[in-house]
């Protein structure tokens, strides 16, 4: 007990709508549901907890967390209350400093368990038809804060080098129990074979329908982790831990899960250092500066791309390397910084073309082609065609050239992304017969993907409609876009996009 209130907690507590009361109350019952049919809380250890900054023994966090997430219907942690975990080995800043307001990094062992609570939880309200609303992200600028000197040192190993037959007993939330066993290389290669499917699927038809399966999955190898492998069956395994938490990552952004995708991407961050992969490490923060991006924090995202490739190391492909260059060049040109912009993405072709191809790329990157480093122009030079529309007829160049390039229907949802991109580049550049044609190849092909991200691009494009709305072709075509958005969830069209 330090004397001071648990702010994180109290806002927390503040959101549910209990009293000290019926959340002691509610503690006992839950508890008791979780195997401690013993444990008895009143209404004055609460205030403890709150107004006093107590931190109550295990398993209250671990309860007060399962019950704050059914309450507030995203997933709250230990951490979120502004505890810190029993047991933890490791230097790190305390929970709740303002610096530091997500906890981050986790100690060497932890992140296996904060993985297996995290992935328990969203399954939780996956289950109860629940979804992740109401909580806020991290600022780009805190992450890099707080992950900066971690992610630029080596891993800390295992206390006392743990032998292959010991167990790390990771907490867990109460959810989905998994029995900490070894496994071997032929289940690891299982477990690599099954991220490439959901890899596969993710491209051609967007992460809504596979969310719940992948974070399923992770869950799953969340356990296994729990249990200390041979060194390069652990590697691998923490490899697959990386991939598939990047992909709950990517498929929460795709559905709107916001302050979630962050967290897995965290997670995929954590996994990919523990495993000794760098260069994955910077491939997930990559992926949440461009969430950053686009939720109109491009400044955020720069943030985390300067980590994301400081902290790649030496080991990064040039093909790696450009990828991440055109994330920056968005980032640049969402920001008006058009000079910059161009000499992000001329490196990024320099780079892209150095690639000799004689080491084969990571599986994550075999997804990010010449057909990508197109598309990524195309939405940069779009993005900057809002401030400079000359950049218009280029976006226009890359988006034709990203189509003629795609793999059929293996990237659906990337040929989306090029129809809406040069059909508001042909809208910038006043040329509306032209853009009425994609975007209607745009409309045809959205109903076969559950992303909300395509869907946000197409108020986007929407909007640029306003300017053409008495031509016959495009005030048809704009009550076809408001017939075909979703009805709910997400956002209706108003009169900020008109």
């Amino acid at each position: 007990m330090n004397g001071e209130s648990n702010t994180r907690l109290s806002d927390l507590f503040g959101l549910a709508g209990w009293s000290k009361g019926e959340l002691a109350r509610l503690v006992n019952r839950q508890a008791a549901a979780m195997g401690h049919p013993q444990l008895a809380t009143d209404t004055s250890r609460v205030r403890r907890w709150i107004d006093m900054g107590e931190t109550p023994r295990d398993p209250v966090p671990r309860v007060l967390a399962a019950l704050f997430t059914e309450r507030l219907g995203r997933v709250v942690t230990i951490e979120d209350l502004g505890f810190v975990r029993n047991g933890r080995s490791g230097r790190r800043r305390a929970a709740g400093d303002p610096d530091n307001p997500d906890a981050v990094p986790w100690a060497p062992d932890r992140t296996a368990a904060v993985l297996t609570e995290f992935t328990g939880m969203d399954l939780m309200l996956n289950r109860r038809g629940l979804v992740g609303a109401g909580a806020a992200l991290t600022a780009g600028s805190v992450l890099t804060g707080a992950m900066h000197d971690w992610l630029h040192s080596d891993p800390a190993l295992p206390s006392d080098s743990a032998r292959p037959s010991d167990a790390l007993h990771a907490e867990s939330a109460g959810y989905d129990l998994y029995e900490a066993a070894p496994i071997g290389s032929q289940e690891i290669e299982a477990l690599e074979h099954s991220v490439e499917v959901f890899r596969a699927w993710d491209a051609a038809r967007g992460g809504g329908l596979q969310r719940k399966a992948v974070v399923g999955q992770l869950n799953e190898v969340g356990g296994m982790l729990a249990y200390r492998h041979p060194d390069h069956l652990q590697r691998r395994l923490w490899g697959v831990a990386a991939n598939l938490a990047v992909l709950a990552g990517w498929m929460s952004h795709d559905v709107g899960l916001e302050p979630t995708a962050q967290k897995y991407f965290v997670i995929a961050t954590h996994a990919a250092r523990e495993g000794g992969d760098r260069p994955r490490a910077g491939e997930a923060l990559s992926r949440a500066a461009r969430q950053m991006i686009h939720l109109g924090r491009p400044d955020e995202a720069l943030d985390l791309m300067k980590l994301a490739k400081s902290g790649s190391g030496e080991e990064n492909l040039p093909r790696t390397r450009a990828m991440l260059r055109t994330i920056e060049a968005w980032a640049q040109a969402s920001m008006g910084h058009g000079q910059a912009m161009r000499r992000t993405l001329g490196e990024a072709e320099d780079l892209f073309v150095s690639d000799k191809g004689d080491v084969p790329p990571p599986s994550w990157m075999q997804m990010f082609n010449e057909a990508d480093l197109h598309g990524m122009q195309a939405l940069a030079y779009r993005t900057l065609a809002e401030r400079e529309p000359a950049a218009a007829a280029i976006a226009q160049g890359h988006a034709r050239t990203a189509l003629e390039l795609r793999d059929g229907g293996l990237q659906q949802r990337s040929k989306i992304f090029d129809y809406l991109s040069l059909a508001s580049a042909c809208f910038i550049a006043d040329d509306p017969e032209q853009a009425d044609r994609y975007a209607r190849l745009a409309l045809v092909s959205m109903g076969e993907t559950s992303s909300h991200r395509t869907w946000d691009r197409l108020r986007e494009m929407y909007r640029l409609t306003g300017r053409y709305a008495e031509y016959g072709k495009i005030a048809d075509l704009r009550e076809e876009i408001k017939l075909a958005m979703p009805k709910s969830p997400g956002k209706k069209l108003g009169k900020a996009d008109i």
